[in-house]
């Protein structure tokens, strides 16, 4: 190749790389676990200080952030959550679960196979010592018991209110309509979250559940139990701020008395450039973040 072809050959490289690296339409998912440690993320059990990994309740295997329940004698209310140590608005939010094995001794039998991931949540550190739940939208994952419907792909609402179908639903826990996933199998989940406006839940591919303006208040776990009833350090706090529509908050994975795998976590995040003419504009971004928009010079 002669010196002009090479000359040319790099430019249509350099050309090509530049164009994909501002490709506009491309997702840029990314993955919020490392596979190795538990690095990024925060963990709080009720009865614990942040960060006190109460019987190693959280561990890392194989590529997995598991519940473990190992160095449990009995289960009273450790209820726990790992929490990514960054919020978000607006974003699509995918992983893998799987229940295994049996509950440890002590457990509630509301919850045998039951887990979840929180959205818009408190952050770690803002809860109180004994406090059970965040305040957070869950995204709750139930396993089937082998006998009869069980669905899962679920909303708790832990300190929340949400509308479906256009009415507020004062319950605490709203099925979805999601087949029942029996056994140890591997689940694919994601939710799909716009802020305060709209959030869709879907299982292996299936949108099985969706709710909108998502708010603070309905009571702690329903309208019948104020923030008191979760052991909240500063419940009369969070009552002011009863109807405070939820735009972000962090994402945060749950424990509470039964194993269960999870692997896979990523995020994409849906806020960013939306100015066509900077170099990371994103096609996809659902909310305005201009200040981070990017250009060349």
């Amino acid at each position: 190749m002669t010196f002009r072809g090479k000359f040319i050959a790099i430019l249509l490289l350099l050309s090509y790389t530049t164009f994909a690296q501002n490709n506009p339409d491309k997702e840029e998912w990314q993955s919020l676990f490392n596979g190795k440690d538990l690095k990024g993320w925060d963990v709080k059990i009720a009865g614990h200080k942040v960060n006190d990994n109460y019987k190693n309740t959280f561990i890392v295997e194989d590529g997995m952030i598991r519940v473990n329940y190992k160095e449990y004698k009995t289960f009273s209310t450790e209820y726990g959550h790992i929490y990514y140590n960054k919020p978000y608005s607006h974003y699509r939010l995918r992983l893998k679960y799987r229940f295994t094995g049996n509950q440890v001794p002590g457990g509630a039998s509301w919850n045998v196979r039951n887990s979840g991931i929180m959205l818009h949540s408190q952050s770690a550190a803002s809860l109180g010592l004994d406090q059970d739940f965040p305040v957070s939208l869950e995204m709750q994952y139930l396993g089937g018991l082998n006998a009869g419907e069980r669905t899962t792909g679920n909303l708790c609402t832990p300190g929340t209110i949400v509308e479906v179908n256009g009415k507020i639903d004062q319950a605490h826990c709203i099925n979805s309509t999601s087949k029942t996933y029996d056994g140890d199998q591997w689940v694919s989940a994601e939710a799909i979250v716009l802020g305060d406006s709209i959030v869709h839940h879907i299982i292996n591919g299936d949108v099985v559940f969706t709710f909108t303006k998502p708010k603070i208040g309905g009571g702690y776990v329903g309208k019948d139990h104020d923030f008191k009833a979760g052991h909240f350090s500063n419940a009369e706090e969070w009552i002011k701020k009863d109807g405070t529509p939820l735009t972000s908050g962090y994402i945060a994975l749950q424990a509470e008395s039964h194993p269960i795998d999870f692997k896979d976590i990523e995020i994409l995040n849906l806020q960013g450039c939306m100015d066509p003419k900077a170099s990371n504009y994103k096609s996809y971004y659902q909310s305005a973040d201009n200040k981070s928009c990017k250009y060349k010079k």
